[in-house]
């Protein structure tokens, strides 16, 4: 335990102290990460709790095997959403937090009732806090799609019809969907970090760091918008007549809650902006193939020069800075959307896995490799997975990509209307391995953003995603399997739902070959196989102009 997080406990005669890995933006891939600096796990999700004489870190199936890896001399790994801590902490004991760090819904699933939560204002020293001037930035509405005045309008017609007279909008990706502005306030995502409050009168009161704002500020002439400092929320709130609020329960705090919750009546706690920002615009639709085909012509030139037997004494560092080098010859590549995954041999295993310089292994012959990468463009966002060998492979190997194949194909051709969710459709990706005993960790898909956020909500591809799926959403479609300290395998693309009649459609958005060594043909009946030669079809048609002649040549084969 941490001399702080010690001292916490004793000074306020708590029994324990519940640390999570996000910041007050609520942010997946924060710059400040005090869970990472507290605990060495370096995960995108989780958060521990502190006992006087025992330590619980809880993450997902993604980070299991990492967790342990990282965490396991000194806490407890629990599995969510198998174990809560309401499933393993007695009910008596007080539990400190940073009521700027939680919302109510969280410590609610965590907790459920009875429990003695005790909100601190005890702040960390954030060695690591990023204290950039980056500019925020504004999206011209022909790159958006749609004005910043029609998604006010659009916004401003929900809330009046459920009466509601302000929305506290605490998500930066939202307020970046709504205003269409972007920033850099996030390592891998164009986030402005940044909290409005929107009255229904369309007066907009802007909360951010104000050496940020001076770039769009044009942008927004004729709103009445009111820039404020960050923690203006307060002043800004007296000034309002009592009315009714609408919040957003996934990102507003514990602590801005409980200040309109003084004064005003909450009447909604689902901020309508995730649904709108959901449905892509034609435009945004378009700028995302875009994207894809560069970065589609990215990593189909690194997988013909890393198929090249001649390339030697590859790390799994060297790969992830030679497929950085093909995206950055891209002209609307800008940077990483996640930090690249690449897991040799056992280290694929890990699902969520990231190398550094103790981990750093070196590609084997006989090594799988899981590639899991994205990049963010102008003006859209990738996140594609390919697995691919370097000599043959057992039967067996073959035999589990090829399921996994099988579900791949499956999710791309289902009936999006008669499955309705992602839901069922999580089952049809899972079907093919789980008639032999065999499954995955993960969900199948996660919800993506148009220049904005690689995982997005709310539509999904997981057993607990019952959002109803509709044309305009983008998901990714990644069934996989992990055989622990032996190898991982995954294929992820991104795809968009297309409307053809009155018939709805998943569309690939990802250019890439998928390794047709790895495939038992005999297991595919003959709408798979007409699927994959059409899928690279496309692929060629897509990229190919792109290619040198040997690159060409390489890829036709693959057809």
């Amino acid at each position: 335990m941490s001399t702080e997080i010690k001292n916490i406990i004793l000074s306020n005669n708590l029994d324990g102290y519940i640390l999570p890995k996000n910041d007050e933006y609520f942010t997946e891939y924060s710059k400040t990460n005090n869970l990472k600096s507290i605990t060495k796990f370096s995960g995108s999700a989780g958060f521990a709790i502190f006992l006087k004489n025992r330590n619980y870190l809880f993450v997902d199936g993604r980070y299991t095997i990492q967790a342990e890896k990282e965490s396991g001399k000194k806490f407890e790994i629990c599995e969510i959403p198998y174990i809560w801590p309401k499933n393993i902490l007695k009910k008596e004991i007080k539990i400190g937090f940073d009521p700027d760090l939680f919302t109510w819904e969280t410590l609610n699933k965590y907790f459920g009732e009875g429990y003695n939560l005790v909100p601190l204002n005890f702040k960390f020293k954030r060695e690591n806090k990023d204290e950039n001037n980056y500019p925020f930035f504004s999206l011209d509405p022909i790159i958006a799609g749609e004005t910043i005045n029609n998604k006010i309008d659009r916004l401003i017609k929900i809330m009046k019809k459920k009466k509601i007279d302000y929305t506290f909008i605490s998500s930066g990706e939202n307020i970046c969907w709504l205003l269409n502005i972007r920033g850099r306030d996030l390592p891998n995502s164009p986030i402005a970090n940044c909290k409005i409050i929107i009255t229904k009168e369309k007066q907009i009161y802007f909360f951010s760091n104000q050496n940020k704002i001076n770039k769009i500020k044009s942008s927004f002439k004729k709103l009445k918008i009111h820039f404020l400092k960050e923690n203006n929320i307060l002043n800004s709130l007296v000034k309002f007549k009592n009315s009714n609020f609408c919040i957003d329960n996934k990102t507003c705090s514990v602590f801005e809650e409980s200040l309109i919750s003084n004064k005003f009546k909450i009447i909604e706690r689902k901020d309508p902006i995730y649904n709108l920002k959901s449905l892509k615009n034609k435009t945004e639709i378009k700028n995302m193939v875009n994207a894809h085909i560069e970065d589609g012509v990215a990593l189909t030139k690194f997988l013909y020069w890393i198929k090249n037997p001649k390339i030697k004494n590859l790390t799994e560092k060297r790969i992830e800075k030679k497929l950085e080098s093909f995206r950055k010859k891209g002209k609307n590549y800008l940077y990483p959307s996640f930090d690249t995954i690449a897991g040799s041999g056992p280290n694929g295993a890990i699902i969520h896995y990231r190398s550094d310089k103790f981990s750093n292994r070196k590609l084997k012959k006989n090594d799988l490799l899981l590639l899991d990468s994205g990049g963010q463009y102008k003006w859209g966002t990738t996140d594609v997975t390919r697995t691919v060998c370097f000599s043959k492979v057992s039967n067996s190997v073959k035999d589990i990509f090829t399921r996994v194949l099988k579900g791949h194909i499956g999710v791309v051709l289902s009936d999006i209307k008669k499955e309705g969710n992602g839901n069922n459709i999580d089952k049809i990706a899972r079907k093919s391995l789980n008639a032999v005993g065999l499954n995955y960790r993960h969900g199948t898909g996660h919800g993506v953003g148009a220049f904005l956020n690689v995982h997005e909500g709310p539509q999904g591809i997981s057993k607990n995603n019952f959002v109803k799926l509709k044309e305009g959403m983008i998901v990714s479609n990644e069934p996989g399997f992990y055989k622990k300290n032996d190898f991982g395998i995954r294929i992820e693309n991104l795809v968009f739902i297309k409307k053809i009649k009155s018939k709805l459609v998943f569309e690939n958005l990802t250019m890439a070959p998928i390794d047709k060594d790895l495939i038992n043909f005999k297991m595919l009946n003959k709408k798979e196989k007409n699927y994959l030669f059409k899928y690279h079809l496309d692929v060629y048609k897509n990229i190919s102009p792109f290619l040198n002649r040997n690159e060409k040549k390489w890829l036709a084969k693959l057809i």
